[in-house]
């Protein structure tokens, strides 16, 4: 069913591979909820929401498009969300729902229509193998923030001592990491997490999260579920004219960051890794439906939006944390279902699997971050024209913490470029009208925020 063979992988390789993916990204279970409930929504709903989000998406994921990629509620856009959509602009966190539910509407419009497939062939190569590499940095930017080793404390970025055992437990991991992935240590990143978080019993840094029972919380997921389609939802976010804009302008701006934040992850992890092969999607460009794994996958991730607002939660979307998997021969599927598997049984074992700390998955992070950080030897660094647009795709994902925001960069500064050379004919319409959006979707959050 997965093609295993063909694919050059194995079962046992695809399982750890999952349970890695998982491992990295577990922590969204208990985050999301904390995060979604400060806006009103009850902590045990949201709770059971990501889960069931986080588990169909990743299974059509792996069962529909056959590619191991997880999906959960996106961090970043679950932030926007609150502190943005609730509290700057006003809206009530059942009018932020329903715009998170067209938002995923607008996303299966522009799969069906292969849209976000022809942006992705118009990217050019030398921004492709940036935004890989930039996504490198980004990664492993997040585990050295989420370790605490790098803070803001001072309002810029800057390196903490490592006095706390919870640093100390990070350096501990990531040692242990880089010595498992030099000596070819099968399934290197998962031991490494394991054994980080057993070493965090003993220095008191693993603890369990005091979390809602599962028979609590399935009690209060009819608050959020299908709340969209009440009166509180879709027909009270349009009952109000004068504020119809800007909850238009909200929806461009979900939609277009969690369209580009997937196509980031796609070229970033997908390309370098066989899992995209060129050939296969220009043997397959010209045909209908959906043939090909790139197809499959946009579609996967297009319906898991919708689907996450329905049951009340934010935007889900592919996780970059599945780099992680796949940086540990995670190539089909297979990969996805033993992930979506473990989401499942989470919702059982929650108090366990919050145990799991940032300081044992954060050198994964790192890690991985550093493999992809390998796609940049393909830019032409000694040739502005490539430079410098690569330069803020790649530098722009880390320091803004986003990927849209980087490729975004990428795209303004390549046609820019484009422009002082006089090479406008030869320029993609698409990255036209893509960095045309990108500048619309800045002007207009700085406008309403």
């Amino acid at each position: 069913m997965f093609k295993l063979k063909e694919n050059g992988t194995t079962v046992s390789t695809e399982i750890i591979a999952g349970i890695t993916t998982f491992f990295t990204m577990a922590y969204i279970i208990v985050v999301n909820p904390t995060i979604l409930s400060q806006a009103g929504m009850e902590w045990g709903a949201v709770f059971l929401a990501t889960i069931i989000a986080s588990a169909v998406g990743t299974l059509v994921m792996g069962l529909f498009a056959n590619v191991p990629y997880a999906l959960a509620p996106g961090m970043g856009l679950n932030a926007f969300f609150v502190f943005t959509v609730c509290f700057g602009l006003k809206f009530t966190w059942q009018q932020a729902l329903s715009m998170v539910f067209i938002c995923g509407l607008i996303n299966i419009f522009i799969t069906v229509t292969r849209i976000r497939k022809e942006i992705i062939k118009a990217i050019p190569k030398s921004l492709q193998h940036a935004i890989s590499g930039g996504i490198g940095i980004f990664i492993a930017f997040i585990g050295l923030v989420d370790s605490g080793l790098i803070n803001f404390a001072a309002g810029v970025p800057a390196m903490t001592m490592p006095n706390k055992p919870s640093l100390i437990l990070f350096l501990v991991g990531l040692f242990l990491i880089v010595l498992l992935m030099l000596m070819k240590v099968r399934g290197a990143i998962l031991w490494g997490i394991i054994a980080t978080t057993i070493i965090g019993i003993f220095v008191g840094v693993t603890k369990t999260s005091n979390t809602i029972s599962l028979a609590d919380a399935y009690k209060s997921l009819p608050s959020a579920f299908g709340v969209i389609f009440t009166k509180a939802g879709l027909v009270s976010l349009f009952s109000d004219p004068s504020k119809i804009p800007i909850a238009l302008v909200t929806i461009f701006a979900f939609s277009l960051s969690d369209t580009f934040d997937t196509i980031g992850t796609f070229i970033g992890t997908g390309r370098r890794s066989g899992i995209f092969s060129e050939e296969d999607e220009r043997a397959l460009e010209n045909s209908t439906g959906f043939k090909s794994k790139m197809d499959k996958a946009l579609f996967a991730d297009s319906i898991a939006t919708s689907i996450g607002a329905i049951f009340g939660t934010s935007n889900t979307t592919t996780y970059i944390e599945s780099a992680a998997g796949i940086s540990e021969g995670g190539r089909t599927g297979l990969t996805s279902v033993v992930t979506a598997v473990l989401f499942i049984l989470s919702a059982f074992l929650a108090t366990f699997v919050s145990a799991i700390p940032m300081a044992a998955t954060a050198p994964a992070l790192v890690v991985v971050g550093i493999m992809m950080m390998s796609s940049f030897i393909d830019v032409k660094w000694d040739d502005l024209e490539e430079a410098i647009p690569a330069f803020f795709c790649g530098v722009f994902m880390a320091l803004c913490y986003n990927i849209s925001y980087g490729i975004g960069a990428g795209f303004i500064f390549y046609c820019i470029v484009k422009i002082a050379k006089k090479d406008v004919k030869n320029t993609h319409p698409i990255l036209w009208v893509a960095s045309a959006l990108f500048v619309l979707n800045f002007v207009l959050q700085a406008l309403f925020s």
